[in-house]
C-alpha cells in the first residue's frame, strides 16, 4: 500500500470547523472596518462633528456638535426618506495638531455627515436651530399605520 491510502482524510466536522473560524475572521473584520472607521477625510478636507439622535413620542431630534461652524454656510438636506445630512464651513482651519495627533497631516476646513433617521418623519416639516456651537434638527414623526382589515 501506498502512503497516500494511509493518510487519513479530514472528517466533515473539521471541514464545518474550518468554515467556521474563516466566517468569524470575516465578520469580525467587516465589524473593525464599519465600527472603526476615521471620522475625516483629507480627501476632501472635512470632519465629522459628534452628533445624537433621540427619537420621543412626537418627534425626532437630531443634534450636531458644529463648534467654529459659520452660521450662514451650515446646509441640512433630507437624503431620501430616513437620512439627513449635514454640511458647514469652519470659521478656521483646524489640523491634526490641534489635536495632538502628529502620526496623522491634514487640515480640514468643513464640517460633512449623514444621519439615519430610525422612524418614519415629515421631512418637509424640518426646525433647524444653531446656538452656541449645537445644530438642533427636530423632525416630527409620522404616526400612519395601515391596519389591514379582513
Amino acid at each position: 500500500m501506498s502512503e497516500e491510502s494511509f493518510k487519513r482524510r479530514r472528517s466533515i466536522f473539521d471541514l464545518i470547523d474550518e468554515y467556521f473560524e474563516s466566517l468569524e475572521a470575516w465578520a469580525e473584520r467587516v465589524t473593525e472596518s464599519l465600527l472603526e472607521r476615521p471620522s475625516w477625510n483629507c480627501r476632501t478636507c472635512t470632519i465629522e462633528p459628534l452628533r445624537d439622535v433621540m427619537v420621543t413620542s412626537d418627534e425626532v431630534i437630531v443634534t450636531v456638535d458644529l463648534p467654529y461652524a459659520e452660521q450662514n454656510t451650515i446646509q441640512v438636506k433630507p437624503v431620501g426618506k430616513d437620512m439627513i445630512e449635514v454640511s458647514a464651513k469652519m470659521r478656521r482651519k483646524v489640523s491634526f495638531d490641534d489635536f495632538g495627533i502628529t502620526h496623522h497631516r491634514g487640515e480640514f476646513q468643513r464640517f460633512h455627515c449623514r444621519t439615519k433617521i430610525p422612524v418614519p418623519v415629515y421631512m418637509d416639516r424640518m426646525e433647524i436651530r444653531f446656538k452656541r456651537g449645537i445644530l438642533e434638527i427636530r423632525l416630527p414623526r409620522k404616526h400612519e399605520y395601515e391596519i389591514p382589515i379582513e
